[in-house]
Protein backbone atom coordinates (compact mmCIF):
# COMPACT_ATOMS: atom_id res chain seq x y z
CA UNK A 1 0.00 0.00 0.00
CA UNK A 2 1.39 3.40 -0.96
CA UNK A 3 1.25 6.62 0.98
CA UNK A 4 -2.31 7.85 1.49
CA UNK A 5 -1.48 11.41 2.58
CA UNK A 6 1.57 12.93 1.01
CA UNK A 7 0.59 16.46 2.00
CA UNK A 8 -1.27 17.35 5.19
CA UNK A 9 -2.45 20.83 4.23
CA UNK A 10 -4.00 21.63 0.87
CA UNK A 11 -5.43 25.13 1.43
CA UNK A 12 -8.64 23.97 -0.28
CA UNK A 13 -10.64 24.30 2.94
CA UNK A 14 -9.66 27.85 3.82
CA UNK A 15 -12.99 29.23 2.64
CA UNK A 16 -15.15 26.97 4.78
CA UNK A 17 -15.62 24.05 2.43
CA UNK A 18 -14.18 20.56 2.33
CA UNK A 19 -14.13 17.83 -0.27
CA UNK A 20 -15.79 14.44 -0.11
CA UNK A 21 -14.26 11.41 -1.77
CA UNK A 22 -16.87 11.53 -4.54
CA UNK A 23 -15.59 14.98 -5.58
CA UNK A 24 -18.39 17.04 -4.04
CA UNK A 25 -17.49 20.15 -2.05
CA UNK A 26 -19.64 20.84 1.00
CA UNK A 27 -19.57 23.38 3.79
CA UNK A 28 -17.62 22.38 6.88
CA UNK A 29 -20.88 22.74 8.80
CA UNK A 30 -22.74 20.35 6.46
CA UNK A 31 -24.53 17.56 8.39
CA UNK A 32 -22.24 14.99 6.74
CA UNK A 33 -19.11 16.75 8.00
CA UNK A 34 -20.69 17.26 11.43
CA UNK A 35 -21.36 13.51 11.64
CA UNK A 36 -17.84 12.62 10.49
CA UNK A 37 -16.40 15.04 13.04
CA UNK A 38 -18.48 13.64 15.89
CA UNK A 39 -17.41 10.09 15.01
CA UNK A 40 -13.79 11.28 15.00
CA UNK A 41 -14.21 12.82 18.45
CA UNK A 42 -15.73 9.58 19.72
CA UNK A 43 -12.90 7.57 18.19
CA UNK A 44 -10.30 9.82 19.85
CA UNK A 45 -11.93 9.48 23.26
CA UNK A 46 -12.28 5.74 22.73
CA UNK A 47 -8.53 5.66 22.08
CA UNK A 48 -7.98 7.34 25.44
CA UNK A 49 -10.29 4.83 27.12
CA UNK A 50 -8.41 1.92 25.55
CA UNK A 51 -5.06 3.35 26.69
CA UNK A 52 -6.39 3.66 30.23
CA UNK A 53 -7.82 0.12 30.09
CA UNK A 54 -4.44 -1.21 28.94
CA UNK A 55 -2.80 0.42 31.98
CA UNK A 56 -5.53 -0.82 34.33
CA UNK A 57 -5.19 -4.46 33.25
CA UNK A 58 -2.01 -4.76 35.34
CA UNK A 59 -4.11 -4.15 38.47
CA UNK A 60 -7.42 -5.61 37.29
CA UNK A 61 -6.68 -8.42 34.77
CA UNK A 62 -10.41 -9.05 34.31
CA UNK A 63 -10.61 -5.76 32.36
CA UNK A 64 -8.68 -7.22 29.43
CA UNK A 65 -11.76 -8.63 27.74
CA UNK A 66 -13.44 -5.18 27.95
CA UNK A 67 -10.53 -3.75 26.03
CA UNK A 68 -10.54 -6.72 23.61
CA UNK A 69 -14.22 -6.15 22.80
CA UNK A 70 -13.91 -2.36 22.48
CA UNK A 71 -10.66 -2.22 20.47
CA UNK A 72 -12.18 -3.24 17.09
CA UNK A 73 -14.71 -0.42 17.51
CA UNK A 74 -12.05 2.14 16.69
CA UNK A 75 -11.60 0.49 13.29
CA UNK A 76 -15.34 0.18 12.72
CA UNK A 77 -15.87 3.87 13.60
CA UNK A 78 -13.19 4.68 11.04
CA UNK A 79 -15.07 2.49 8.53
CA UNK A 80 -18.28 4.37 9.27
CA UNK A 81 -16.51 7.70 8.84
CA UNK A 82 -15.24 6.39 5.51
CA UNK A 83 -18.77 5.54 4.46
CA UNK A 84 -19.84 9.07 5.31
CA UNK A 85 -16.92 10.57 3.36
CA UNK A 86 -17.52 8.24 0.41
CA UNK A 87 -21.31 7.77 0.15
CA UNK A 88 -21.02 4.82 -2.29
CA UNK A 89 -18.50 2.99 -0.06
CA UNK A 90 -19.81 0.19 2.19
CA UNK A 91 -17.48 -1.16 4.86
CA UNK A 92 -19.56 -1.75 7.97
CA UNK A 93 -21.42 -5.05 8.05
CA UNK A 94 -24.35 -6.33 10.12
CA UNK A 95 -22.07 -8.90 11.76
CA UNK A 96 -20.39 -6.02 13.62
CA UNK A 97 -23.74 -4.92 15.08
CA UNK A 98 -24.36 -8.51 16.14
CA UNK A 99 -20.89 -8.68 17.76
CA UNK A 100 -21.76 -5.68 19.92
CA UNK A 101 -25.15 -7.15 20.81
CA UNK A 102 -23.54 -10.42 21.94
CA UNK A 103 -21.12 -8.51 24.19
CA UNK A 104 -23.95 -6.39 25.61
CA UNK A 105 -25.97 -9.50 26.44
CA UNK A 106 -23.02 -11.26 28.05
CA UNK A 107 -21.87 -8.26 30.10
CA UNK A 108 -25.39 -7.30 31.11
CA UNK A 109 -25.90 -10.79 32.50
CA UNK A 110 -22.77 -10.36 34.63
CA UNK A 111 -23.69 -6.93 36.04
CA UNK A 112 -27.34 -7.77 36.65
CA UNK A 113 -30.40 -5.58 36.38
CA UNK A 114 -30.18 -1.83 36.78
CA UNK A 115 -32.12 -0.80 39.87
CA UNK A 116 -31.52 2.94 39.72
CA UNK A 117 -30.08 5.59 37.44
CA UNK A 118 -26.32 5.79 37.64
CA UNK A 119 -24.04 8.77 37.24
CA UNK A 120 -20.67 8.87 35.48
CA UNK A 121 -18.00 8.42 38.13
CA UNK A 122 -16.53 6.12 40.71
CA UNK A 123 -13.18 5.93 38.94
CA UNK A 124 -11.47 7.74 36.11
CA UNK A 125 -11.90 4.66 33.93
CA UNK A 126 -15.64 4.45 34.58
CA UNK A 127 -16.07 8.18 33.93
CA UNK A 128 -14.08 7.95 30.66
CA UNK A 129 -16.31 5.09 29.54
CA UNK A 130 -19.33 7.33 30.14
CA UNK A 131 -17.65 10.14 28.18
CA UNK A 132 -17.39 7.72 25.26
CA UNK A 133 -21.00 6.60 25.77
CA UNK A 134 -22.27 10.17 25.66
CA UNK A 135 -20.18 10.90 22.55
CA UNK A 136 -21.61 7.78 20.91
CA UNK A 137 -25.11 9.16 21.57
CA UNK A 138 -24.07 12.51 20.14
CA UNK A 139 -22.60 10.74 17.09
CA UNK A 140 -25.85 8.87 16.68
CA UNK A 141 -27.83 12.12 16.76
CA UNK A 142 -25.53 13.67 14.13
CA UNK A 143 -25.85 10.58 11.93
CA UNK A 144 -29.64 10.59 12.31
CA UNK A 145 -29.71 14.29 11.40
CA UNK A 146 -27.74 13.50 8.25
CA UNK A 147 -29.96 10.49 7.58
CA UNK A 148 -32.98 12.82 7.48
CA UNK A 149 -31.27 14.85 4.74
CA UNK A 150 -29.33 12.14 2.90
CA UNK A 151 -30.34 8.55 3.80
CA UNK A 152 -27.61 6.38 5.32
CA UNK A 153 -27.20 2.63 5.49
CA UNK A 154 -29.05 1.01 8.38
CA UNK A 155 -25.95 -0.88 9.55
CA UNK A 156 -24.07 2.32 10.39
CA UNK A 157 -26.98 3.80 12.30
CA UNK A 158 -27.50 0.57 14.23
CA UNK A 159 -23.79 0.24 14.95
CA UNK A 160 -23.39 3.60 16.62
CA UNK A 161 -26.58 3.00 18.63
CA UNK A 162 -25.34 -0.38 19.89
CA UNK A 163 -21.91 1.05 20.62
CA UNK A 164 -23.45 3.56 23.03
CA UNK A 165 -25.37 0.72 24.70
CA UNK A 166 -22.19 -1.36 24.90
CA UNK A 167 -20.29 1.52 26.50
CA UNK A 168 -23.02 1.96 29.11
CA UNK A 169 -22.83 -1.69 30.07
CA UNK A 170 -19.02 -1.56 29.89
CA UNK A 171 -18.99 1.26 32.47
CA UNK A 172 -21.08 -0.89 34.80
CA UNK A 173 -18.87 -3.91 34.18
CA UNK A 174 -15.70 -1.92 34.84
CA UNK A 175 -17.15 -0.74 38.16
CA UNK A 176 -17.97 -4.30 39.12
CA UNK A 177 -14.59 -5.68 38.11
CA UNK A 178 -12.77 -2.82 39.86
CA UNK A 179 -14.85 -3.45 42.97
CA UNK A 180 -16.19 0.11 42.92
CA UNK A 181 -19.78 0.90 43.84
CA UNK A 182 -21.73 2.57 41.06
CA UNK A 183 -22.58 6.20 41.72
CA UNK A 184 -26.34 6.16 42.08
CA UNK A 185 -28.55 9.12 41.28
CA UNK A 186 -30.43 10.55 44.25
CA UNK A 187 -33.49 12.76 43.95
CA UNK A 188 -33.11 16.24 45.40
CA UNK A 189 -34.54 16.58 48.89
CA UNK A 190 -37.93 18.18 48.71
CA UNK A 191 -38.61 21.04 51.17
Amino acid sequence: MGFRLSKIYTRTGDKGETGLADGRRVGKDHPRIEAIGELDTLNSQLGLLLAELDEAVATWPALKDVSDVLRPSQHRLFDLGGELAMPEYQALQQVEVERLEAAIDSWNEEVGPLENFILPGGSRLIAQTHVCRSLARSSERRCQHLNAVEPLRAEGLAYVNRLSDLLFVAARLIAKRQGIAEVLWRAADKP
